[in-house]
Protein backbone atom coordinates (compact mmCIF):
# COMPACT_ATOMS: atom_id res chain seq x y z
CA UNK A 1 0.00 0.00 0.00
CA UNK A 2 2.47 2.59 0.88
CA UNK A 3 4.35 1.87 -2.74
CA UNK A 4 1.22 2.43 -4.09
CA UNK A 5 1.10 5.99 -2.82
CA UNK A 6 4.56 6.50 -3.36
CA UNK A 7 3.84 6.35 -7.43
CA UNK A 8 0.86 7.98 -7.24
CA UNK A 9 2.76 10.55 -5.24
CA UNK A 10 5.61 10.83 -7.70
CA UNK A 11 3.18 10.62 -10.95
CA UNK A 12 1.53 13.69 -9.74
CA UNK A 13 4.43 16.04 -9.06
CA UNK A 14 5.69 16.04 -13.07
CA UNK A 15 2.14 16.64 -14.01
CA UNK A 16 1.21 19.72 -11.04
CA UNK A 17 4.99 21.31 -12.27
CA UNK A 18 4.13 20.31 -16.32
CA UNK A 19 0.78 22.87 -15.82
CA UNK A 20 2.22 25.25 -13.97
CA UNK A 21 2.82 28.34 -15.67
CA UNK A 22 1.48 27.63 -19.02
CA UNK A 23 -0.57 29.77 -21.66
CA UNK A 24 -4.00 28.97 -23.10
CA UNK A 25 -4.47 29.71 -26.78
CA UNK A 26 -6.88 32.31 -27.49
CA UNK A 27 -8.23 32.53 -30.56
CA UNK A 28 -7.97 36.34 -32.75
CA UNK A 29 -10.91 36.17 -35.74
CA UNK A 30 -10.18 38.52 -38.48
CA UNK A 31 -13.41 39.63 -40.03
CA UNK A 32 -13.40 41.66 -43.70
CA UNK A 33 -16.51 43.26 -43.13
CA UNK A 34 -15.34 44.62 -39.49
CA UNK A 35 -11.27 45.45 -41.17
CA UNK A 36 -12.87 47.15 -44.18
CA UNK A 37 -15.38 49.26 -41.60
CA UNK A 38 -12.45 50.30 -39.74
CA UNK A 39 -9.95 51.48 -42.70
CA UNK A 40 -12.80 53.73 -44.34
CA UNK A 41 -13.26 55.02 -40.09
CA UNK A 42 -9.56 56.14 -40.12
CA UNK A 43 -9.23 59.83 -40.01
CA UNK A 44 -6.42 62.14 -39.31
CA UNK A 45 -8.10 64.26 -36.58
CA UNK A 46 -7.73 61.14 -34.52
CA UNK A 47 -6.62 61.73 -30.84
CA UNK A 48 -4.56 59.21 -30.76
CA UNK A 49 -2.48 60.59 -34.01
CA UNK A 50 -2.21 63.87 -32.45
CA UNK A 51 -0.19 62.43 -29.05
CA UNK A 52 2.40 59.93 -31.32
CA UNK A 53 2.93 63.04 -33.99
CA UNK A 54 3.55 65.48 -30.64
CA UNK A 55 6.10 62.98 -28.72
CA UNK A 56 8.19 62.88 -32.28
CA UNK A 57 7.69 66.18 -33.21
CA UNK A 58 8.98 66.82 -29.65
CA UNK A 59 6.45 69.85 -28.94
CA UNK A 60 2.44 70.09 -28.94
CA UNK A 61 0.59 71.00 -32.25
CA UNK A 62 -1.15 74.18 -31.70
CA UNK A 63 -4.19 73.05 -33.63
CA UNK A 64 -5.31 69.66 -34.02
CA UNK A 65 -5.60 68.52 -36.59
CA UNK A 66 -2.85 70.69 -38.44
CA UNK A 67 -4.32 73.49 -40.72
CA UNK A 68 -1.36 72.32 -43.04
CA UNK A 69 0.42 69.06 -43.44
CA UNK A 70 3.98 68.81 -44.28
CA UNK A 71 5.81 66.22 -45.69
CA UNK A 72 6.79 65.28 -42.36
CA UNK A 73 3.69 65.14 -40.45
CA UNK A 74 2.04 63.50 -43.30
CA UNK A 75 5.54 60.64 -42.94
CA UNK A 76 4.40 60.45 -39.03
CA UNK A 77 0.69 59.87 -40.23
CA UNK A 78 1.96 56.82 -42.80
CA UNK A 79 3.69 55.47 -39.85
CA UNK A 80 0.66 55.52 -38.17
CA UNK A 81 -1.96 53.86 -40.09
CA UNK A 82 -0.17 51.81 -42.99
CA UNK A 83 -1.05 48.25 -42.39
CA UNK A 84 2.39 47.45 -44.02
CA UNK A 85 4.77 48.49 -41.12
CA UNK A 86 2.96 45.78 -39.06
CA UNK A 87 4.39 42.72 -41.19
CA UNK A 88 8.15 44.41 -40.38
CA UNK A 89 6.85 44.56 -36.50
CA UNK A 90 5.44 41.49 -36.43
CA UNK A 91 8.78 39.76 -37.82
CA UNK A 92 10.55 42.13 -35.04
CA UNK A 93 8.42 40.42 -32.44
CA UNK A 94 9.00 36.48 -33.83
CA UNK A 95 12.88 37.97 -33.67
CA UNK A 96 12.64 39.02 -30.02
CA UNK A 97 10.47 35.61 -29.05
CA UNK A 98 13.62 33.65 -30.68
CA UNK A 99 16.03 35.44 -28.18
CA UNK A 100 14.33 33.70 -25.64
CA UNK A 101 13.73 30.35 -27.48
CA UNK A 102 17.81 30.80 -27.73
CA UNK A 103 18.41 31.00 -24.24
CA UNK A 104 15.96 28.37 -22.93
CA UNK A 105 17.86 25.73 -20.92
CA UNK A 106 17.05 21.79 -21.68
CA UNK A 107 14.27 20.49 -19.29
CA UNK A 108 15.11 17.52 -16.86
CA UNK A 109 13.33 14.08 -17.68
CA UNK A 110 12.15 12.06 -15.39
CA UNK A 111 11.45 8.27 -15.99
CA UNK A 112 9.18 6.38 -13.45
CA UNK A 113 9.04 2.51 -13.56
CA UNK A 114 6.10 0.86 -11.28
CA UNK A 115 6.65 -2.45 -10.15
CA UNK A 116 4.96 -5.11 -12.41
CA UNK A 117 3.84 -7.23 -11.26
CA UNK A 118 5.02 -7.05 -7.53
CA UNK A 119 3.99 -3.71 -5.69
CA UNK A 120 7.11 -3.85 -4.28
CA UNK A 121 9.21 -3.05 -6.84
CA UNK A 122 9.29 0.88 -8.38
CA UNK A 123 12.13 2.65 -9.77
CA UNK A 124 12.59 6.64 -10.51
CA UNK A 125 15.13 8.16 -12.73
CA UNK A 126 16.14 12.07 -13.50
CA UNK A 127 18.03 12.68 -16.09
CA UNK A 128 19.03 16.70 -15.83
CA UNK A 129 21.01 18.13 -19.55
CA UNK A 130 24.30 19.78 -19.28
CA UNK A 131 25.14 21.60 -22.34
CA UNK A 132 28.48 22.04 -23.11
CA UNK A 133 31.27 24.37 -24.85
CA UNK A 134 29.28 27.35 -24.88
CA UNK A 135 26.41 26.02 -27.04
CA UNK A 136 23.26 28.09 -25.13
CA UNK A 137 25.98 31.45 -25.75
CA UNK A 138 26.15 30.71 -29.07
CA UNK A 139 22.23 30.54 -29.82
CA UNK A 140 22.03 33.41 -28.11
CA UNK A 141 24.48 35.64 -30.25
CA UNK A 142 23.00 34.19 -33.43
CA UNK A 143 19.02 35.58 -32.14
CA UNK A 144 20.43 38.25 -30.92
CA UNK A 145 22.08 39.18 -34.30
CA UNK A 146 18.93 38.17 -36.41
CA UNK A 147 17.05 40.50 -34.05
CA UNK A 148 19.38 42.98 -34.66
CA UNK A 149 18.61 42.66 -38.58
CA UNK A 150 14.85 42.64 -37.71
CA UNK A 151 15.14 45.96 -35.98
CA UNK A 152 17.30 47.46 -39.46
CA UNK A 153 14.19 45.45 -41.53
CA UNK A 154 11.89 47.24 -39.50
CA UNK A 155 13.91 51.02 -39.65
CA UNK A 156 14.38 50.32 -43.56
CA UNK A 157 10.36 49.52 -43.82
CA UNK A 158 10.03 53.40 -42.11
CA UNK A 159 12.10 54.78 -44.23
CA UNK A 160 10.24 52.77 -47.42
CA UNK A 161 6.82 54.20 -45.94
CA UNK A 162 8.25 58.11 -45.89
CA UNK A 163 9.93 57.18 -49.36
CA UNK A 164 6.44 56.48 -50.66
CA UNK A 165 4.62 59.31 -49.17
CA UNK A 166 7.45 61.93 -50.65
CA UNK A 167 6.43 60.48 -53.85
CA UNK A 168 3.06 60.67 -53.49
CA UNK A 169 3.10 64.05 -51.98
CA UNK A 170 5.41 65.48 -54.75
CA UNK A 171 3.28 64.25 -57.35
CA UNK A 172 0.24 65.71 -55.97
CA UNK A 173 2.04 68.87 -55.95
CA UNK A 174 3.36 68.68 -59.29
CA UNK A 175 0.34 67.58 -60.42
CA UNK A 176 -2.09 70.68 -58.89
CA UNK A 177 1.01 73.26 -59.88
CA UNK A 178 0.57 71.72 -63.77
CA UNK A 179 -3.18 72.00 -63.69
CA UNK A 180 -2.62 75.76 -62.45
CA UNK A 181 -0.16 76.74 -64.95
CA UNK A 182 -1.85 75.33 -67.85
CA UNK A 183 -5.00 77.36 -66.73
CA UNK A 184 -2.91 80.12 -66.81
CA UNK A 185 -1.73 79.36 -70.48
CA UNK A 186 -5.65 78.49 -71.20
CA UNK A 187 -6.63 82.21 -70.36
CA UNK A 188 -3.61 83.67 -72.78
CA UNK A 189 -4.34 81.55 -75.51
CA UNK A 190 -8.31 82.59 -75.00
CA UNK A 191 -7.06 85.78 -75.25
CA UNK A 192 -5.07 85.36 -78.41
CA UNK A 193 -8.37 83.66 -80.19
CA UNK A 194 -10.58 86.95 -79.57
CA UNK A 195 -8.10 89.30 -80.33
CA UNK A 196 -6.96 87.73 -84.07
CA UNK A 197 -11.13 86.72 -84.23
CA UNK A 198 -11.62 90.47 -84.41
CA UNK A 199 -8.75 90.97 -86.61
CA UNK A 200 -10.15 88.67 -89.01
CA UNK A 201 -13.53 90.38 -88.78
CA UNK A 202 -11.45 93.50 -90.34
CA UNK A 203 -9.80 91.76 -92.56
CA UNK A 204 -6.70 92.21 -91.26
CA UNK A 205 -5.08 88.68 -91.00
CA UNK A 206 -6.05 85.30 -92.90
CA UNK A 207 -7.92 82.40 -91.52
CA UNK A 208 -5.55 79.86 -90.85
CA UNK A 209 -4.03 82.27 -88.22
CA UNK A 210 -7.02 81.78 -86.36
CA UNK A 211 -7.51 78.14 -87.14
CA UNK A 212 -4.00 77.87 -85.84
CA UNK A 213 -4.93 79.46 -82.33
CA UNK A 214 -7.96 77.65 -81.94
CA UNK A 215 -5.86 74.33 -82.61
CA UNK A 216 -3.41 75.61 -79.71
CA UNK A 217 -6.88 76.18 -77.32
CA UNK A 218 -7.86 72.97 -78.16
CA UNK A 219 -4.88 70.90 -77.27
CA UNK A 220 -4.43 72.96 -73.82
CA UNK A 221 -8.47 72.49 -72.97
CA UNK A 222 -7.00 68.89 -73.67
CA UNK A 223 -3.76 69.04 -71.56
CA UNK A 224 -5.94 70.56 -68.65
CA UNK A 225 -8.31 67.41 -68.90
CA UNK A 226 -5.70 65.27 -68.54
CA UNK A 227 -3.56 67.12 -65.47
CA UNK A 228 -7.11 67.18 -63.46
CA UNK A 229 -7.02 63.64 -63.67
CA UNK A 230 -3.23 63.29 -62.68
CA UNK A 231 -4.18 65.46 -59.76
CA UNK A 232 -7.22 63.36 -58.58
CA UNK A 233 -5.05 60.18 -59.20
CA UNK A 234 -2.23 61.51 -57.11
CA UNK A 235 -4.35 62.30 -54.20
CA UNK A 236 -5.78 58.96 -54.15
CA UNK A 237 -2.15 57.72 -54.18
CA UNK A 238 -1.06 60.23 -51.52
CA UNK A 239 -3.77 58.63 -49.40
CA UNK A 240 -2.95 55.38 -49.98
CA UNK A 241 0.50 56.00 -49.08
CA UNK A 242 -0.53 57.51 -45.85
CA UNK A 243 -2.79 54.20 -45.52
CA UNK A 244 -6.45 55.83 -45.15
CA UNK A 245 -9.38 56.37 -46.98
CA UNK A 246 -8.98 59.59 -50.07
CA UNK A 247 -12.02 61.42 -47.91
CA UNK A 248 -9.80 61.42 -44.93
CA UNK A 249 -7.34 63.97 -47.26
CA UNK A 250 -10.38 66.07 -48.50
CA UNK A 251 -10.21 69.32 -47.67
CA UNK A 252 -6.52 69.70 -46.04
CA UNK A 253 -3.68 71.76 -46.97
CA UNK A 254 -0.19 70.05 -47.97
CA UNK A 255 3.02 72.18 -48.03
CA UNK A 256 6.54 71.48 -49.30
CA UNK A 257 8.62 74.83 -48.16
CA UNK A 258 11.65 74.11 -50.49
CA UNK A 259 9.98 72.25 -53.14
CA UNK A 260 11.12 74.83 -56.02
CA UNK A 261 15.12 75.04 -54.29
CA UNK A 262 16.21 71.53 -53.83
CA UNK A 263 19.49 70.96 -52.33
CA UNK A 264 22.78 72.75 -54.18
CA UNK A 265 25.35 70.26 -55.93
CA UNK A 266 27.92 71.44 -53.56
CA UNK A 267 25.44 69.72 -50.16
CA UNK A 268 25.66 66.66 -51.99
CA UNK A 269 29.10 65.94 -52.59
CA UNK A 270 30.51 62.15 -54.15
CA UNK A 271 32.39 61.37 -51.47
CA UNK A 272 29.18 62.49 -48.77
CA UNK A 273 27.32 60.37 -50.73
CA UNK A 274 29.33 57.51 -51.00
CA UNK A 275 29.85 57.53 -47.35
CA UNK A 276 26.35 57.79 -46.45
CA UNK A 277 25.57 54.83 -49.00
CA UNK A 278 28.03 52.47 -47.07
CA UNK A 279 27.54 53.92 -43.25
CA UNK A 280 23.76 54.79 -43.52
CA UNK A 281 21.86 52.61 -45.89
CA UNK A 282 19.74 50.00 -43.64
CA UNK A 283 19.63 46.96 -46.03
CA UNK A 284 23.63 47.05 -45.83
CA UNK A 285 23.71 46.81 -41.67
CA UNK A 286 21.43 44.18 -41.53
CA UNK A 287 23.18 41.90 -43.72
CA UNK A 288 26.16 42.57 -41.69
CA UNK A 289 24.29 41.69 -38.68
CA UNK A 290 23.01 38.52 -40.62
CA UNK A 291 26.29 37.66 -40.96
CA UNK A 292 27.21 38.12 -37.40
CA UNK A 293 24.53 35.64 -37.40
CA UNK A 294 26.04 32.84 -39.69
CA UNK A 295 29.25 33.58 -37.96
CA UNK A 296 27.66 32.46 -34.77
CA UNK A 297 25.50 29.57 -36.08
CA UNK A 298 29.50 27.92 -37.33
CA UNK A 299 30.75 28.39 -33.83
CA UNK A 300 27.39 26.51 -32.40
CA UNK A 301 27.86 23.64 -34.87
CA UNK A 302 31.63 23.48 -34.23
CA UNK A 303 30.64 23.43 -30.41
CA UNK A 304 28.99 20.42 -31.80
CA UNK A 305 31.50 18.29 -31.86
CA UNK A 306 31.58 18.34 -27.82
CA UNK A 307 28.82 16.14 -26.81
CA UNK A 308 26.45 17.26 -24.10
CA UNK A 309 26.49 15.19 -20.61
CA UNK A 310 23.46 13.83 -18.73
CA UNK A 311 23.40 13.82 -14.59
CA UNK A 312 20.98 10.95 -14.19
CA UNK A 313 20.39 10.48 -9.95
CA UNK A 314 17.56 7.85 -9.55
CA UNK A 315 15.51 6.20 -6.86
CA UNK A 316 14.89 2.73 -6.34
CA UNK A 317 12.54 0.92 -4.06
CA UNK A 318 12.35 -2.96 -3.11
CA UNK A 319 10.95 -4.71 -0.63
CA UNK A 320 10.59 -2.02 1.62
CA UNK A 321 14.23 -1.06 0.72
CA UNK A 322 15.13 2.41 -0.77
CA UNK A 323 18.47 2.96 -2.94
CA UNK A 324 19.68 6.07 -4.39
CA UNK A 325 21.48 6.32 -7.72
CA UNK A 326 23.78 8.49 -9.39
CA UNK A 327 24.74 8.37 -13.16
CA UNK A 328 26.31 9.90 -16.21
CA UNK A 329 25.55 9.58 -19.77
CA UNK A 330 26.89 11.32 -22.92
CA UNK A 331 27.06 10.62 -26.40
CA UNK A 332 30.09 8.96 -27.95
CA UNK A 333 31.19 11.29 -30.86
CA UNK A 334 32.59 8.50 -32.62
CA UNK A 335 31.06 7.83 -36.37
CA UNK A 336 30.79 11.20 -36.76
CA UNK A 337 31.98 14.64 -35.51
CA UNK A 338 29.47 16.76 -36.69
CA UNK A 339 31.06 17.98 -40.32
CA UNK A 340 28.45 18.01 -42.31
CA UNK A 341 26.43 21.12 -40.55
CA UNK A 342 29.69 22.47 -39.78
CA UNK A 343 30.41 22.71 -43.31
CA UNK A 344 26.80 23.93 -44.14
CA UNK A 345 27.40 26.37 -41.53
CA UNK A 346 30.78 27.28 -42.40
CA UNK A 347 28.94 27.52 -46.64
CA UNK A 348 25.99 29.55 -45.28
CA UNK A 349 28.77 32.01 -43.57
CA UNK A 350 30.15 32.23 -46.78
CA UNK A 351 27.09 33.19 -48.65
CA UNK A 352 26.82 36.22 -45.65
CA UNK A 353 29.94 37.63 -46.37
CA UNK A 354 29.42 37.43 -50.39
CA UNK A 355 25.73 39.32 -49.24
CA UNK A 356 27.41 41.46 -47.58
CA UNK A 357 29.78 42.51 -50.56
CA UNK A 358 27.35 42.38 -53.22
CA UNK A 359 24.65 44.66 -51.25
CA UNK A 360 27.76 46.96 -50.15
CA UNK A 361 28.94 47.06 -53.90
CA UNK A 362 25.04 47.62 -55.37
CA UNK A 363 24.33 50.56 -53.01
CA UNK A 364 27.37 52.40 -53.79
CA UNK A 365 26.59 52.07 -57.20
CA UNK A 366 23.40 53.14 -56.99
CA UNK A 367 24.32 56.18 -54.73
CA UNK A 368 26.97 57.20 -57.51
CA UNK A 369 24.24 56.78 -60.35
CA UNK A 370 21.75 58.94 -58.30
CA UNK A 371 23.63 61.38 -58.06
CA UNK A 372 25.08 61.82 -61.49
CA UNK A 373 21.00 61.94 -62.00
CA UNK A 374 19.96 64.60 -59.50
CA UNK A 375 23.14 66.66 -60.37
CA UNK A 376 22.32 66.60 -64.28
CA UNK A 377 19.05 67.40 -63.17
CA UNK A 378 19.95 70.45 -61.17
CA UNK A 379 22.01 71.77 -63.77
CA UNK A 380 19.11 71.39 -66.00
CA UNK A 381 17.06 73.34 -63.50
CA UNK A 382 19.26 75.77 -63.11
CA UNK A 383 19.92 76.84 -67.01
CA UNK A 384 15.89 76.98 -66.69
CA UNK A 385 16.41 79.73 -64.05
CA UNK A 386 19.14 81.75 -65.49
CA UNK A 387 18.61 81.55 -69.21
CA UNK A 388 15.13 81.05 -69.82
CA UNK A 389 12.99 82.28 -67.12
CA UNK A 390 15.01 85.38 -66.54
CA UNK A 391 15.27 86.15 -69.89
CA UNK A 392 11.20 85.87 -70.73
CA UNK A 393 10.29 87.54 -68.10
CA UNK A 394 13.17 90.43 -68.75
CA UNK A 395 11.42 90.07 -72.31
CA UNK A 396 7.79 90.12 -70.42
CA UNK A 397 8.33 93.53 -68.30
CA UNK A 398 9.69 95.35 -71.56
CA UNK A 399 6.76 94.25 -73.55
CA UNK A 400 4.03 95.71 -70.88
CA UNK A 401 5.93 98.69 -70.89
CA UNK A 402 5.58 99.33 -74.24
CA UNK A 403 2.02 98.62 -74.30
CA UNK A 404 1.38 101.41 -71.82
CA UNK A 405 3.54 103.46 -73.55
CA UNK A 406 1.28 102.47 -77.06
CA UNK A 407 4.45 101.24 -78.61
CA UNK A 408 3.19 98.02 -78.93
CA UNK A 409 -0.37 96.20 -79.11
CA UNK A 410 -2.22 93.75 -76.43
CA UNK A 411 -1.42 91.21 -79.04
CA UNK A 412 1.60 91.16 -78.75
CA UNK A 413 1.79 91.42 -75.48
CA UNK A 414 -0.90 88.27 -75.38
CA UNK A 415 2.00 86.28 -77.53
CA UNK A 416 4.76 87.15 -74.90
CA UNK A 417 2.41 85.60 -72.27
CA UNK A 418 2.07 82.86 -73.79
CA UNK A 419 5.60 82.29 -74.43
CA UNK A 420 6.24 83.35 -71.35
CA UNK A 421 3.79 80.63 -69.89
CA UNK A 422 5.36 77.55 -71.81
CA UNK A 423 8.79 78.52 -70.61
CA UNK A 424 7.09 78.31 -67.13
CA UNK A 425 6.14 75.12 -68.02
CA UNK A 426 9.63 73.97 -69.29
CA UNK A 427 11.00 74.79 -65.77
CA UNK A 428 8.50 72.88 -64.21
CA UNK A 429 9.12 70.03 -66.25
CA UNK A 430 13.17 70.39 -64.89
CA UNK A 431 11.56 71.31 -61.47
CA UNK A 432 10.00 67.68 -61.51
CA UNK A 433 12.55 66.13 -63.02
CA UNK A 434 15.13 67.42 -60.14
CA UNK A 435 13.13 66.65 -56.96
CA UNK A 436 12.35 63.30 -58.44
CA UNK A 437 16.39 62.91 -59.04
CA UNK A 438 16.58 64.31 -55.29
CA UNK A 439 14.08 61.04 -54.06
CA UNK A 440 16.08 58.82 -55.85
CA UNK A 441 19.39 60.02 -54.29
CA UNK A 442 17.94 60.25 -50.49
CA UNK A 443 16.72 56.41 -51.28
CA UNK A 444 20.23 55.57 -51.87
CA UNK A 445 21.74 57.20 -48.64
CA UNK A 446 18.28 56.32 -46.53
CA UNK A 447 18.17 59.72 -45.19
CA UNK A 448 16.45 63.43 -45.73
CA UNK A 449 18.79 66.15 -48.09
CA UNK A 450 16.69 68.66 -47.86
CA UNK A 451 17.79 71.44 -44.80
CA UNK A 452 16.09 71.03 -42.14
CA UNK A 453 14.43 68.00 -43.19
CA UNK A 454 14.73 65.26 -40.24
CA UNK A 455 13.53 61.43 -40.50
CA UNK A 456 15.57 59.14 -37.94
CA UNK A 457 16.21 55.79 -39.05
CA UNK A 458 18.01 54.43 -36.66
CA UNK A 459 16.58 51.23 -34.90
CA UNK A 460 17.00 52.97 -31.35
CA UNK A 461 15.55 56.62 -32.48
CA UNK A 462 13.04 55.60 -35.08
CA UNK A 463 9.25 56.80 -34.76
CA UNK A 464 8.59 53.63 -34.53
CA UNK A 465 9.71 52.72 -31.32
CA UNK A 466 7.01 55.64 -30.17
CA UNK A 467 4.11 53.35 -31.57
CA UNK A 468 1.45 52.21 -29.01
CA UNK A 469 2.11 48.46 -28.33
CA UNK A 470 -0.92 47.55 -29.94
CA UNK A 471 -2.18 50.27 -32.32
CA UNK A 472 -6.01 51.48 -32.20
CA UNK A 473 -7.51 49.96 -35.99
Amino acid sequence: MLATKRVRFFLLVPILLAGCATRRYHAISIVPSETAAKLESKSLADPELETYVEKNLGHPVSQWPPKTWDLRTLSLAALYFNPAIESARARLAEADAAIVTSGARPNPTVSIAPGIPSPYLFNLDLAVPIETAGKRGHRIQSARSLDQAAQFDLADSAWKIRSVVRAALLSYLLASRNLDLLSSEEEFRREQVSFLERRLAVGEIPRPDVDFAHIELSKTHLAIATAEGQVSESKAALAASIGVPVAAIQGIEVSWTDLDSPPSAESVTPPQIQRDAVLNRLDVRRALAQYAAAEADLQLEISKQYPDIQIGPGYTYEERNSFFTLGLSTTLPVFNRNQGPIAEAEARRKEAAAAFLTKQAQVVAEGEQALALYTAALKELTEADQSLRTLQDAQLQMMQQAVRLGEEDRLTLNGVQIQSAVVARTRFDALSRAQSALGALEDAVQRPLDPGDVFPTEPEFSPLNKLPKELPR
